[in-house]
């Protein structure tokens, strides 16, 4: 959301074309993705408050770095006589790798999963609480991004965003966050230890575990195939709808009852979460993406078109409160900076590959269809496979010293 504002500025200040930009993007994502379970590593032995501090300087660093490299290109053209376009476009994507990697990789997770070890009872409903703020936060964004470049200019927009995530995130963050009720002499949903409360073991499996568990396997590819899908839709949206015979205003006019269908069924699902079981909710998030995939292919119709609404709204809901929960339900907590780690770097790598794919299939057919069926075959295939893998919650404990920092 945050780089899309700054995307014309780019083009115009960088030298490259739209195509360059979209590129150096891709490969910065695709990128940041292998790195993200180390990552998750690095969260479980430093603990979260170490963690988001360091990625929001890490990310403040970089959004303050891209404001720079058009002076950065300048200088090593003039220098090394490259033309400015061949030495800018390693410089931006190492920009969006940083930021793709410090923002919506680390931080993203860590802020994550360092809410979810608060809470057991009520999980989550505080799940699906973060995701309305989430929600405003996707909204806002690009009118407050837009709001500041036109104050500031585009590049002085990025330094006030270097200084609010860099500076005064980072200090909130060192201040407030602490990694674990017990680092604070407390127990989850704000229990205190000798009131009839036992301090439990910090427990869950390892990664090496997870890896060899179907369950995880069976939840990163669900999770993992939305965001590849739902990236590529939007990235097409206009040229999907145009397909369609709808006009680019009625595609922008998508995302408000997507928005209220969303937000719906995430704080329902979110609510039901604490009171059934998980392998429920995925089996009828995919249901809905299969729904909604199957409206997208009758789209001229309206009919097809608030299919396709429902569908992906109820899919996109129910999406965000499995991607905050599984892995911290089937594997525990011990190691959940690694887990989910891993499935945020197939989710990542997912939302990078995903418009490639849709563009190549409308190359080749002449049409964005033949995609969208084949991903209804994966769809189907997944359905099964969630309804008969066992789904056992919660896992056996492994014991093991609680981590991070008082």
């Amino acid at each position: 959301m945050g780089m899309a504002v700054f995307t014309d500025h780019f083009i115009e200040a960088f030298g490259l074309s739209r195509t360059e930009l979209s590129i150096a993007y891709l490969l910065g994502t695709l990128g940041s993705s292998f790195f993200l379970t180390s990552a998750g590593r690095f969260y479980d032995e430093s603990g979260a408050r170490v963690s988001m501090v360091a990625s929001s300087i890490a990310l403040g660093l970089f959004v303050g770095y891209i404001a720079c490299i058009d002076h950065v290109a300048r200088y090593l053209s003039h220098t090394t006589e490259i033309s400015p376009a061949a030495v800018t476009f390693p410089l931006i994507l190492l920009g969006y790798f940083g930021v793709r990697f410090a923002g919506q990789g680390v931080l993203t997770n860590s802020s994550r999963n360092v809410l979810l070890v608060w809470f057991e009872k009520r999980r989550g409903l505080v799940v699906g609480a973060r995701s309305v703020f989430i929600t405003l936060g996707f909204s806002l964004a690009p009118p407050f991004l837009a709001l500041l470049i036109s104050h500031f200019g585009w590049r002085g927009a990025l330094f006030v965003l270097a200084v609010i995530v860099g500076v005064v995130f980072s200090l909130t963050a060192l201040v407030f966050i602490r990694d674990t009720p017990e680092s604070c002499g407390l127990l989850p949903d704000g229990k205190v230890p000798g009131n009839g409360d036992e301090r439990p073991a910090i427990t869950g499996q390892t990664l090496a575990q997870a890896r060899k568990s179907p369950v995880f396997w069976i939840y990163a590819l669900a999770l993992t195939f939305y965001s590849m899908f739902g990236t590529a839709f939007i990235f097409h949206i206009v040229a999907i709808f145009a397909e369609a015979g709808r006009s680019p205003a009625e595609a922008f006019a998508y995302f408000f009852p997507l928005a209220l269908v969303s937000v719906s069924a995430n704080l329902g699902s979110s609510w039901l979460s604490d009171r059934t079981r998980l392998k429920n909710l995925l089996v009828v998030k995919l249901m809905a993406f299969i729904l909604g995939a199957w409206g997208l292919l009758h789209l001229q119709q309206q009919s097809g078109y608030w299919t396709m609404v429902a569908g992906f709204g109820v899919c996109g809901g129910i999406w965000a409160a499995i991607s905050n929960l599984a892995y911290i339900r089937f594997f525990g907590r011990q190691h959940l900076g690694q887990i989910s780690g891993l499935s945020m770097s197939l989710i990542v790598f997912g939302s990078a590959v995903g418009p490639a794919l849709f563009s190549v299939g409308y190359d080749e057919f002449g049409t964005f269809h033949t995609t969208v069926w084949l991903s209804l075959a994966v769809l189907v295939a997944l359905l099964i496979a969630a309804v008969i893998i066992p789904q056992d919650e919660p896992v056996p404990p492994v014991q093991g010293p609680p981590g991070g920092l008082p």
